[in-house]
C-alpha cells in the first residue's frame, strides 16, 4: 500500500476560515438548471473516495468543494495538493481551510510519485497552498514532486498549478528547471477586484510569473484560468485575455464563480451557456492554442484530455507558420 503523509490535515479546526467569522452574511444564489450537478453515486467514485480516504490524501476536489468531483472520481481523476492542506492566504473566493500550517513533509513528493505509478496515471495535474512561511514558498517542493514522478512514472505527463511565489526571489526558475510539461497558474479575475476577491495576491505579478516561464523555457505549455460572475464586465475579461497573450499564455479555462459559504465572496451573476461560447470564440480570436469555457470548468477539469489537444494545436500552429513562411 502507497501511503501519502500529508502536512496540516490533522490541525484543521472546525472552522475553516477563521479569518471570515466576522464577515457579514452574503445570500447565497439558487443555481440555474445549467449548473446544477447530480450527487455522486457511482461504483467507480465509490472507489476512488475509498482510496483517497485509506491513503490519507489531500485533493483540491474536496478541499475547494469542486462540483466536478463526482464526473472526475468517476474516471479515477484526482488533482493532488501538496505541502498541507492549510493555506497562509485567505482569498475571498476560496474554500480551502486557511490557518499556520504545519512543517512540509519531507516524504510526500516520493509518496505522490509511487502512487502516481500505483494508479497508472497518464496525466497528474499538482497543486498546492500557499505557503508564503516558507523561504522558497515551497518551490524545490514542487520541484522534487515532478522529478520524483519523472524517475518514477515516466510515462506519465505532469501538469503544476502553483501559488504566486511572490516576494520569493529564485523560486520560479527552481519548479520551470524541474521541467513539467504544462505550467498553470491562475490569474482568478480581473485587476479591478483583487483586492476584494484576491487581496494576498498582485495582478501584474501573476502575469509577470507566466511571461518569465517562458523567458526561462520557451515550449513549456503555459495555462491561466479565470472565474466570472465576480462582479467583472466583459470589456475587463477581453482585457484580461490581452494580457495573457502579451505573456504568451497557451491555454486559457473560464468557469463559473460558485459561492462556497455565505461567509465567501458573493456570486453577482450567473452566466448563462452562450456567454461562455462566445468568451471562447472571443479566446481563440486572440491566439489562444486550447480554450476550455463553460459553467464547469476548473482548471484540472479535463486536463489529460485538454493536454492532448493543447499538443495537437501546437503541431499545427507550427505546421501552419512553415507554410505561410514558405509563400
Amino acid at each position: 500500500m502507497v501511503k501519502i503523509h500529508t502536512s496540516g490535515l490533522s490541525n484543521i479546526k472546525t472552522v475553516r476560515h477563521p479569518e471570515k467569522i466576522g464577515k457579514p452574511d452574503s445570500l447565497i444564489k439558487k443555481k440555474p438548471s445549467w449548473i446544477r450537478v447530480k450527487a455522486p453515486n457511482s461504483k467507480v467514485y465509490s472507489e476512488t473516495r475509498d482510496l483517497v480516504r485509506k491513503w490519507n490524501l489531500t485533493t483540491v476536489c474536496e478541499e475547494a468543494a469542486c462540483p466536478n468531483i463526482g464526473e472526475c472520481w468517476a474516471k479515477k481523476h484526482a488533482t493532488m495538493m501538496i505541502l498541507g492542506a492549510i493555506c497562509t492566504r485567505a482569498c475571498a473566493f476560496c474554500n480551502v481551510a486557511t490557518g499556520r500550517p504545519n512543517k512540509v513533509d519531507p516524504l510526500e513528493p516520493m509518496n505522490v510519485a509511487e502512487a502516481t505509478r500505483h494508479l497508472g496515471l497518464e496525466h497528474i495535474v499538482i497543486t498546492s497552498v500557499d505557503r508564503d512561511d516558507l523561504a522558497d514558498g515551497g518551490a524545490k517542493h514542487f520541484a522534487d514532486t515532478v522529478s520524483s514522478i519523472r524517475s518514477l512514472a515516466p510515462q506519465t505527463t505532469i501538469e503544476i498549478l502553483t501559488p504566486d511565489f511572490l516576494k520569493k526571489v529564485g523560486a520560479l526558475e527552481i519548479v520551470v528547471r524541474s521541467k513539467p510539461d504544462v505550467f498553470n497558474h491562475n490569474l482568478e479575475t480581473v485587476p479591478r477586484l483583487y483586492k476584494s476577491v484576491r487581496p494576498g495576491a498582485r495582478y501584474f505579478h501573476s502575469l509577470r510569473l507566466l511571461d518569465q516561464v517562458k523567458e526561462y523555457d520557451p515550449i513549456m505549455f503555459t495555462k491561466s484560468g479565470l472565474m466570472v460572475g465576480l462582479g467583472e464586465s466583459i470589456t475587463e475579461v477581453l482585457q484580461v485575455m490581452d494580457d495573457m497573450r502579451s505573456a504568451n499564455i497557451d491555454f486559457l479555462t473560464i468557469g463559473q464563480y460558485l459561492q462556497p459559504t455565505v461567509k465567501h465572496h458573493p456570486i453577482d451573476r450567473f452566466y448563462e451557456p452562450k456567454e461562455f461560447e462566445e468568451l471562447e470564440k472571443a479566446a481563440y480570436g486572440k491566439g489562444f492554442l486550447m480554450v476550455s469555457a463553460s459553467p464547469l470548468t476548473r482548471s484540472s477539469y479535463h486536463a489529460g484530455e485538454d493536454f492532448n489537444a493543447l499538443k495537437i494545436a501546437r503541431t499545427m500552429q507550427s505546421n501552419a507558420d512553415l507554410v505561410n513562411k514558405s509563400n
